[in-house]
């Protein structure tokens, strides 16, 4: 029978799809309320006319025919927004060569094989063209090569740097698509509820949708229950919608379903949807740059988040760690800047004095291409300090960190949505829980049951429990539990049972099966559109009830819900028998004290089945009124349900404690239920203080007598509460927010919390960082959280813990490198350039190294893997100070034994090792084994002491955990490896000569020589460089709430980095960044939280929330990258 009704209900669809009907659709998704009523009757006959010429059955959706999908797909469009072009490789070489040391380095370096070639006649007396007793072509060397070898060097960075950009953006893509993909939707097609990727779902697709779903796609209702949306995303009201077939049948995508349930037909997707017009407008002005039309789309697209702020607004905890690096890079800079100036001014006063003055020599017209080539070189020499010195990778370090830990969080089951969030949440303090799915497994199973006046403390079997009773629980649980919800039975070998859908009422569901009563067989009689009233599950109500029309005229309804909620609504039960007699309130505390206390204190959940009959002989009651609806109900029973601690939990709880992190319970459950859940997970200890109130009860505490809470007295509560049951969406949003203003402890408290229902969204969105359930929880709670759990696992968190916390100390490791290597190279080259009138380190050894200690450094230490020894201290904190004493006290420490090796070799290395000196070079000297010898060993001493920069806490043992990094090791033996091709077969190009064994030897011993003194900087007690810190004003960094804007750091960023550059750069954090919106949010609008005092959050359409960054500078000098690390980078995007 099935068969050939299917078949006559798709015996047309092969028929070709009329071409105008874009147009059509489109204007009627336009039109609202009963002017769309009025244009759907005109235009297309009802809702009737419109699946016919969509050629959609309404019960039995599309056919499962691939042809007849692509059909669709390419009549209508698919469901997916079109991409953004990606910027060519020539467009981001020419950004790369704007950036401003850049450009110095080529005007220096064509103005330097200017003069090599430019030979002028000379005449008369030439002697002033000799400086300190040589010629300019003393030695076999070619004028030219300096310059060569420089602008050679600025060429392969700017290739290195659009190579690196272009490479990002295709991994962005790559990764954008896979996520995309993994979006799953549901669709009715042969009859079937199948779930498909969302950018499969085509027009004349018939979607099913309930309490707290987004809508994927435009559509017309075919079917609704109840069903009311928010369209505050496209509207900017906050007013719930009533939908229905005679009122308003047009749903948009981007909106969310509130209450009660519906079926819709498909008319728009991707481009053609509401939200895909927003984006689409804002991809296009975009990329042809009219800003002012970009600004009009923004302004429209962001009326859905015109959701009202509360009174006392407050802000998330914003990352700070951006801040401090950001600032730290300009201070630093800023004294580059002023080193290398001061340095050009000293060697060009000297030059002058020593030449004009000294010696007495004039400046003639043959000796001028002379003087300025070492004018030139003394330039050169400044702009290498400044090179070295300015960290124009450090603001990159903190994102590249970021994205590095993305990624691996996503295979640690957790999805970030807000880069930051990896950051915010190193410092978390408290963690407030939800009890299901988080701290226990969410297999719920109904273990005990009250029936007929007798407490089973194992589950009935059939033949115990009255038929009566029976045919009131088939039909009560069957009809007011989602006709999504179902358990599928063990096949082929496996052991338990699948449940779909709530869990609660899979557990319903499950115990009818126990009970030998066919939900299935029941269902088909009573269809779900044949539902007379459905109250659907919300914050406020906390309960579920539905209405049935008899066949006499009267009305039968099914009520379940929280056993202290319903059987409070009572007035009767059924007893033994079947029958209902009267249910006093003195027969209520006894079932309370023997029947659900007990239950509770096991931890089990109670849930009360109920009905009401309303009789034909009484008018049809106002099904508006709720309150006089649900009441004066019949007990049927009373269930107990089990939903076991995930085994994990426990010690999960104790690493968090050890931590130095609070981790509370806030459930909606019975008290005595969640206090025993509390005590299973560690929560609670019989041996502590602590406290657990219910929701009325903490308001009662924490509120004044008008009403109003007062700050004062929740400060009194929260600090022991660990329990908060019974509470409601705005219990935990006070909690939340009362904790995050308090200031009783000293120090602003970072707060986390979980959350999977649509109520759950006010409360994410106040949080630092929110936490979604990636399987039960809804597209609002979702949408408001910074991660999703993908699996729902509280040890999920923690992993996402010791991220952050691992984030930040690699950044403190990379910092360590980074400032001793920085400030080494800058006195050397400045006290070498004063003193003997050359850097002893050349250009393009400089770029070599500041190669080193950017880019493969950053690759090697912040790819450093996280350890339980993370979870063994307590937070940072907001306040802690960037560069700690022990961080100060390695910098200097290790700075002294370079410097002292330096300096050794450079005066007194000749008469160490038997060579000659390389101090009195000629211009263009040929390279000497002494300067060659102290380039190799400062090096040398770089690379032992990334090893010893792996630990930033004192810690002896620095090869601990080394061979597991696979990238440190790679990076450290490809660089010595590459120093050695450099040294021995570089020549003239890097300024060195070949050295001989011994010399190696030599080199690696004092660049070993650091793991030993490390030894000795590791034993010096930190407390002795608080007096040299103090001396000098304190850390670079300042304490967070002085700290400044990033905006106007980023302004002091812009005369070390172009601006097109920058914007390149924010461009692909955008890229990168919008590929977890789109995998998430792919047609999402705005925030849909509904309630008044919830905060506004961006909306990842039209706002990158990367908060704290403003601008994305990328490492300027990547000498020889395109050789090295762009495996290394493409290694780890696969990773």
């Amino acid at each position: 029978t099935f068969s050939s009704d299917a078949h006559l209900r798709f015996s047309h669809i092969g028929e070709p799809l009329l071409q105008e009907s874009l147009k059509d659709l489109e204007q009627l998704m336009k039109r609202r309320g009963l002017e769309a009523l009025d244009w759907l009757e005109l235009h297309f006959g009802g809702v009737s006319g419109l699946c016919q010429l969509l050629q959609t059955d309404p019960e039995l959706g599309l056919p499962l025919d691939p042809g007849e999908l692509s059909r669709r797909r390419e009549q209508f469009g698919t469901n997916e927004v079109p991409k953004t072009r990606s910027r060519c490789f020539l467009e981001l070489v020419w950004d790369a060569l704007q950036d401003t040391t850049l450009i110095f380095l080529e005007l220096a370096a064509v103005a330097s094989l200017a003069l090599a070639f430019y030979e002028p006649k000379v005449s008369g007396d030439t002697k002033g063209c000799y400086v300190s007793g040589g010629s300019e072509k003393e030695g076999n060397v070619v004028p030219w090569l300096e310059g060569a070898v420089l602008l050679m060097s600025v060429a392969l960075v700017v290739l290195t740097t659009a190579l690196t950009d272009w490479n990002k953006e295709k991994q962005f893509r790559n990764l954008q698509d896979r996520v995309v993909l993994s979006q799953k939707g549901k669709v009715v097609r042969d009859g079937q509820i199948l779930e498909v990727p969302v950018k499969d779902i085509v027009v004349g697709d018939v979607v099913p949708v309930s309490y707290g779903d987004m809508l994927p796609a435009d559509g017309v209702l075919l079917q609704a229950q109840n069903l009311k949306m928010n369209e505050s995303s496209l509207t900017g009201e906050l007013d719930m919608v009533k939908k229905s077939l005679d009122l308003d049948p047009i749903l948009l995508s981007g909106t969310y379903v509130m209450e009660g349930w519906g079926k819709i037909l498909v008319t728009a997707v991707g481009p053609n949807s509401q939200t895909g017009i927003i984006l689409t407008l804002l991809a296009a002005s975009a990329q042809q740059g009219r800003s002012e039309d970009h600004r009009k789309v923004l302004e429209w697209a962001s009326q859905g988040k015109s959701i009202i702020k509360p009174k006392h607004s407050y802000s998330k905890a914003k990352p700070v760690l951006q801040k401090k690096l950001t600032k730290l890079a300009v201070l630093v800079g800023k004294c580059g800047m002023l080193m290398a100036t001061i340095t050009v001014v000293i060697l060009v006063t000297y030059f002058v004095i020593n030449t004009f003055v000294t010696e007495r020599q004039k400046w003639t017209y043959g000796c001028t291409s002379v003087y300025i080539k070492y004018f030139i070189k003394f330039f050169i020499i400044g702009m290498t300090i400044f090179v070295v010195t300015v960290p124009e990778g450090l603001p990159l370090v903190l994102t590249l960190s970021l994205a590095y830990s993305v990624k691996k969080m996503m295979k640690d089951k957790n999805l970030v949505r807000h880069l930051d969030a990896c950051e915010t949440i190193a410092n978390a303090t408290t963690i407030c829980l939800d009890k299901t799915g988080t701290l226990t497994m969410n297999r719920m199973t109904v273990v005990q049951a009250y029936i007929g006046g007798t407490h089973y403390q194992k589950l009935p079997k059939t033949n115990s429990i009255p038929g009566a009773i029976l045919e009131y629980l088939l039909k009560g649980i069957t009809v007011n539990c989602s006709y999504t919800s179902n358990i599928i039975l063990p096949k082929d070998g496996k052991k338990s049972v699948q449940q779909i859908g709530n869990k609660t009422e899979c557990a319903l569901l499950g115990f009818l099966l126990h009970l030998e009563l066919d939900y299935e067989t029941e269902r088909n009689k009573i269809p779900q559109q044949s539902l007379y009233k459905v109250y659907t599950l919300n914050s406020d109500r906390k309960s579920t009830s539905t209405v049935l029309k008899l066949s006499s005229g009267g009305f039968l309804m099914f009520s379940k819900g929280p056993s202290e909620i319903v059987l409070a609504k009572c007035c009767k039960i059924l007893n033994k028998m079947g029958q209902p007699v009267e249910l006093t309130e003195t027969k209520k505390r006894e079932i309370v004290h023997n029947i659900i206390e007990p239950m509770t204190s096991e931890g089990l959940q109670t849930i009360c089945l109920a009905f009401r009959e309303f009789s034909d002989q009484e008018q049809e009651p106002d099904w508006d009124r709720e309150e006089d609806i649900v009441t004066e109900l019949t007990c049927i029973a009373l269930v107990g349900i089990e939903d076991p601690v995930r085994p994990e939990i426990p010690s999960a709880i104790r690493k968090c404690q050890r931590a130095g992190i609070t981790v509370r319970m806030v459930t909606g459950d019975n008290l005595n239920t969640a206090r025993a859940i509390a005590f299973k997970c560690g929560i609670l200890d019989l041996h502590d203080n602590y406290s657990c109130l219910e929701g009325r009860e903490f308001n009662r505490l924490i509120c004044d007598r008008r009403g109003k809470v007062e700050q004062k007295l929740l400060d009194r509560i929260w600090p022991r509460l660990r329990v908060l049951a019974m509470c409601s969406p705005t219990d935990k949003y006070t909690l939340i927010k009362g904790i995050i203003d308090s200031d009783i402890l000293g120090v602003r408290q970072i707060v986390a919390i979980t959350g999977d229902g649509t109520n759950d969204g006010p409360a994410l969105k106040a949080a630092d960082i929110g936490f979604a359930m990636g399987i039960t929880g809804t597209d609002i709670a979702r949408e408001a959280s910074d991660i999703i759990l993908m699996d729902d696992s509280f040890t999920s968190i923690m992993k996402a813990i010791m991220r952050g916390r691992n984030i930040y100390d690699n950044i403190s490791k990379f910092l360590q490198f980074h400032l001793t290597v920085s400030v080494v190279a800058t006195v050397v080259t400045f006290i070498g350039a004063c003193v003997t009138q050359d850097s002893p380190l050349k250009a393009v050894q400089m770029l070599w190294i500041n190669l080193i200690m950017d880019a493969f450094a950053s690759l090697a230490l912040l790819t450093e893997k996280p350890t339980e020894a993370l979870l063994m201290r307590k937070p940072y904190g907001r306040k802690q100070h960037l560069l700690s004493s022990s961080m100060v006290k390695y910098i200097l420490g290790h700075a002294a034994y370079q410097l002292t090796v330096t300096f050794v070799l450079m005066f007194v290395g000749e008469e160490l090792f038997d060579f000659e000196s390389g101090r009195k070079a000629l211009l263009h000297a040929t390279p000497s084994t002494h300067y060659t010898m102290v380039f190799n060993t400062f090096v040398m001493m770089q690379l032992f002491n990334e090893i010893n920069a792996r630990k930033i806490h004192g810690e002896r043992n620095v090869f601990e955990g080394i061979l597991s990094n696979n990238i440190f090791c790679t990076i450290v033996g490809g660089t010595f490896a590459l120093q050695f091709l450099i040294v021995q077969f570089g020549g003239n190009v890097f300024s060195c000569t070949n050295l001989s064994p011994d010399l190696w030897l030599w080199c690696i011993f004092l660049g070993a020589g650091v793991l030993v003194w490390g030894q000795f900087v590791t034993t010096i007690p930190s407390k002795y460089v608080e007096p040299l810190i103090r001396l000098m004003g304190g850390r670079l960094e300042e304490k967070v709430d002085t700290m400044c804007h990033i905006v106007s750091t980023t302004e002091d960023l812009l005369w070390v980095q172009n601006p097109s550059r920058i914007q390149n750069q924010k461009r692909l954090i955008k890229s990168y960044h919008s590929y977890f919106h789109r995998s998430i949010d792919s047609n999402y609008s705005c925030s849909a939280a509904n309630n008044k005092n919830s905060v506004s959050k961006p909306h990842p359409l039209n706002t990158v929330t990367f908060r704290g960054v403003e601008s994305f500078p990328g490492t300027c000098i990547d000498f020889f990258l395109v050789i090295y690390c762009t495996k290394i980078i493409n290694a780890i995007t696969e990773i």
